[in-house]
């Protein structure tokens, strides 16, 4: 047989070798364990959250992690306390050289120190910027024009460890949070793909994270961040708007007879061109358009929901509700 003729290999390469425990619970996690189950990588376990009531029966839901793993036979650990005895033993004895962080909870350094190659976490932002449990929603709220990823090992403090890869991708004049998230999960899995190549053949490169510049934080968005605040510019209304779109969404209270219910706003673009006007002031024509003034101009709403309503165009909105009779709660 001559040296061209051989057969190919079938031995695994070196990253499909590692025996990888995959942590993550939503679905943006789940495009990432994906990639790794492409690319051959051997995942010995998935851990995610214990499974939630939801909907109108409120029944057990498991997580869009856990459904995936199932559907492919890799074991699922669902721990309520990560410091327990009994999880750190079973965590222990699946004998996983490397760990995988991608949207799950903060770990205590008794299992993110337990693997001989570490953890690393996937980050959806350009760290240090944006460390936190909401870099896409924050970046778009503060009009930022670029964002991307960041594969970083786990430490102490929560988003500070050694950078290992990063990607930058522009963020789109209009992109709204929804948006933004998918191709930053598409993007990700790639990477994370990629830094399990680098660790298991020992080509990864790492390094502390630099914060010479201002830093801009991400955390946690409860429902009065969310609430519109119409003394603002109509720009910062706006990202506002396309940082919370679809959830959980901004959202504006009305008064009518006297009684205040809440509008959620999912799509609005500035009115260019308009002039100063009065924070909370309505300008529509009851059918077509919905203005509301903020700081400096206009905001033109273009798809809401009532409370307890579907989301629709504002065009419809306007056919269930005469605007003459409302008016903004500042």
């Amino acid at each position: 047989m001559t040296e061209t003729s051989r057969p190919l290999s079938l031995a695994p390469r070196p990253f499909q070798e590692e025996r990888i425990i995959f942590m993550g619970t939503p679905e943006f996690a789940v495009a990432s364990l994906a990639a790794l189950v492409d690319a051959g990588c051997n995942v010995v376990a998935v851990i995610t959250a214990p499974d939630r009531p939801a909907g109108r029966g409120m029944k057990l839901q498991p997580s869009a992690v856990k459904e995936y793993a199932v559907g492919r036979n890799i074991p699922v650990l669902q721990p309520t306390n990560l410091k327990s005895q009994d999880f750190l033993q079973e965590l222990q004895s699946s004998n996983a050289s490397l760990q995988v962080v991608v949207a799950f909870r903060m770990l205590p350094e008794s299992v993110w120190a337990m693997p001989p190659k570490g953890t690393f976490n996937l980050h959806a932002s350009l760290l240090p910027q944006y460390r936190g449990a909401a870099p896409i929603n924050h970046a778009i709220i503060n009009g930022e024009t670029e964002t991307g990823v960041t594969t970083f090992f786990l430490q102490q403090q929560i988003d500070t460890g050694n950078t290992i890869l990063q990607e930058r991708i522009p963020i789109g004049p209009t992109e709204t949070a929804g948006e933004l998230h998918d191709r930053l999960m598409a993007i990700g899995a790639h990477l994370v793909v990629e830094t399990v190549r680098q660790i298991a053949e020992g080509t990864v490169m790492s390094r502390p994270q630099v914060t010479t510049a201002p830093l801009h934080e991400a955390p946690k968005i409860f429902k009065e961040y969310c609430r519109i605040d119409w003394n603002r510019s109509a720009r910062d209304v706006f990202n506002l708007v396309r940082g919370l779109s679809p959830y959980p969404a901004a959202f504006t209270l009305l008064i009518k007879d006297g009684e205040e219910f809440g509008l959620k706003v999912f799509r609005a673009e500035v009115e260019t061109g308009s002039v100063a006007t009065v924070p909370g002031d309505i300008r529509t024509d009851g059918h077509t358009f919905l203005h509301i003034g903020c700081a400096d101009g206009w905001i033109s709403l273009l798809d809401v929901q009532l409370a307890g309503k579907r989301r629709m165009p504002v065009g419809e909105f306007l056919k269930g509700v005469n605007p003459m009779n409302i008016r903004i709660s500042l």
